[in-house]
């Protein structure tokens, strides 16, 4: 491996705070919430970490939005035609097999199975998992007479030969971020999304248009402001590999979604590792692309400039396929106007001999001693493969983690001003919390933390010029068992979740691509996750990393997982 030779420090640390559930959990949030929170405060914000970035000088000026011009601006909605989307591949990967797109759109067409059929097993297989103890949890409303229309619909095109796409009839599940018909958008609430909405987001339109069986609401952590997956309102998602662990969040559902075999395809949304952490911990793929590669339009305005939407999915052909299907300038956002063609070109190439991997040694290794090992093994697989490896070095995280921290937060917590003097008492309690705390805020925070922005953009791009991906593991660790005072109660947990989105933040905040792919798994089975984190705009290089992987790794099967598709 080729060693780096600037010298930095790495600074981020864990987190020493113990975890809190029940009464003391309530009377933290009562106290964040009272006129007496200016005593509590302080010392939040001092084990944040965000009193030692005020007492910083940075001299960068702010960027208010990561974005990657390229120079030219769509007047016009495109999308990637179908002749260019990822086809099947030539061979399976070992281990497990999940059910994909391509095994649907074969198993249509050659007249073993119908959608229909899907439609009925699968919403019997969703109310099962419901039933069962511990309930699955893993979408907040199926409209049942919906997806049988759609299944009937999509059954009468693919008999007269007239199929709108390999999607006709396939099932996808959406987060419940997104708008789409005849839903309802609660974001996991209880007092959000009271009138079904009026059109689909822009992702969920196109997935509609390819003839996808859009089955459900998924469920996820309330407002997106967690990466655990908790939610007390609707019912926590459960991991299909462990039904007494964590999904990972926020796009919690979506992951359980498809790791339980609902589903080769979910729509995830990404603001903080939210599409990658519920990939990793549930053993599926998930695809942040760049900032503006995929419309906004129709999903809930939370946190504007770290928002992201991307695919979770059974397989990295299925990932690259969904990708194909929502990728693309669209007028009703305007950020999305900015990118370059979408493509996929070169994704399938099977070996990595043109590729030099960026590994940041210390920022790699911060993770379980399970973790950082299948991370390790599938970086010498990639070398095996022709990958060169050389080390990186990524200087400003600590600045970067909490200066992210403080922008989703603060605008989080704008995106809930007008309904948080009448509903707040109504949001689950580690919500309350944060939300109090992002409420002692300053717009000088704010500020400086978009000035932090620009020196980490800076800082990515200097590695990227010297490599075409830097990889880390997704999580610093694999699933957490969910305590069962949280179920009811909720909790707060700094310690872990530093652990869990100690390497995925930088992406959101620098609008970078990124992907994460199993890696492997530890000793009690639970699935372990690779990141690899690219250049603007290079999404395709980050599919064939994860597709390569995927030749390798052996997939083992979930505990939980409805064969909805008949071998």
């Amino acid at each position: 491996m080729e060693k780096a030779t600037q010298e930095t420090a790495y600074d981020l640390t864990s987190v020493d705070m113990p975890r809190m559930t029940g009464l003391i959990l309530r009377l933290i949030v009562t106290w964040a919430e009272s006129p007496l929170r200016g005593l509590l405060v302080p010392s939040l914000f001092q084990t944040c970490g965000i009193t030692c970035l005020r007492e910083q000088t940075i001299d960068d000026p702010p960027t208010m939005r990561p974005i990657h011009h390229t120079g030219t601006i769509a007047t016009e909605a495109w999308a990637m035609p179908e002749a260019k989307w990822a086809h099947a591949p030539a061979a399976p990967a070992p281990g497990f097999r999940f059910a994909t797109v391509h095994d649907y759109a074969k198993a249509y067409r050659d007249g073993s199975v119908t959608p229909e059929d899907v439609a009925r097993g699968l919403l019997d297989a969703i109310e099962a998992s419901d039933a069962a103890e511990p309930p699955l949890r893993a979408f907040i409303a199926v409209k049942r007479d919906d997806v049988l229309r759609q299944a009937k619909e999509a059954a009468k095109r693919i008999e007269s030969g007239q199929a709108l796409s390999v999607l006709d009839g396939v099932p996808v599940a959406v987060k419940d971020e997104l708008d789409m018909m005849p839903y309802p958008t609660t974001v996991g609430t209880v007092f959000l999304g009271k009138t079904p909405c009026a059109e689909d987001a822009t992702a969920v339109a196109r997935m509609r248009a390819a003839g996808a069986l859009l089955i459900g609401k998924a469920n996820m952590h309330e407002i997106g402001i967690g990466v655990t997956g908790l939610n007390p309102l609707h019912g926590t998602p459960r991991n299909p590999y462990d039904p007494h662990r964590y999904t990972g969040g926020s796009s919690s559902g979506s992951g359980a979604a498809v790791a339980a075999g609902f589903c080769p395809v979910a729509i995830g949304a990404d603001g903080g590792g939210s599409i990658r952490v519920p990939a990793s911990f549930c053993g599926v793929v998930g695809l942040k692309p760049t900032y503006g590669r995929v419309s906004e339009y129709g999903a809930a305005p939370l946190c504007w400039s770290v928002a992201h939407i991307g695919p979770l999915a059974a397989t990295a052909t299925d990932a690259a396929l969904a990708y194909a299907v929502m990728a693309g300038p669209d007028p009703r956002d305007p950020f999305s106007l900015l990118q370059p063609t979408p493509t996929l070109d070169g994704w399938i190439r099977p070996d990595l001999s043109d590729l030099t991997l960026g590994i940041y040694p210390p920022w790699f290794r911060h993770a379980s001693a399970s973790v950082v090992s299948a991370c390790e093994e599938m970086l010498e697989q990639f070398k095996r493969e022709g990958a060169k490896l050389r080390e990186v070095v990524i200087p400003d995280l600590e600045a970067g983690r909490v200066a992210h921290l403080i922008t989703i937060a603060a605008e989080m917590n704008q995106a809930l001003s007008k309904t948080y003097a009448k509903h707040h008492h109504e949001h689950g309690l580690d919500v309350r919390l944060n939300l109090a705390s992002a409420r002692a805020f300053t717009a000088a925070d704010y500020i400086q933390a978009q000035q932090v922005r620009t020196r980490l953009i800076a800082n990515f791009n200097r590695a990227l010029e010297q490599v075409d991906v830097i990889v880390t593991p997704t999580t610093g660790l694999t699933a957490p068992v969910i305590p069962q005072a949280a179920l009811s109660g909720g909790e707060s947990d700094l310690a872990t979740l530093t652990e869990i989105i100690r390497f995925v933040t930088p992406a959101n905040f620098t609008g970078l691509p990124a992907i994460s792919f199993p890696a492997g798994y530890d000793d009690t089975g639970l699935p372990i996750g690779m990141q690899a984190i690219g250049r603007a705009w290079q999404e395709h290089t980050l599919l064939r990393l994860a597709l390569n992987a995927e030749q390798t790794i052996e997939r083992k099967p979930p505990r939980v997982y409805h064969r909805v598709l008949p071998e």
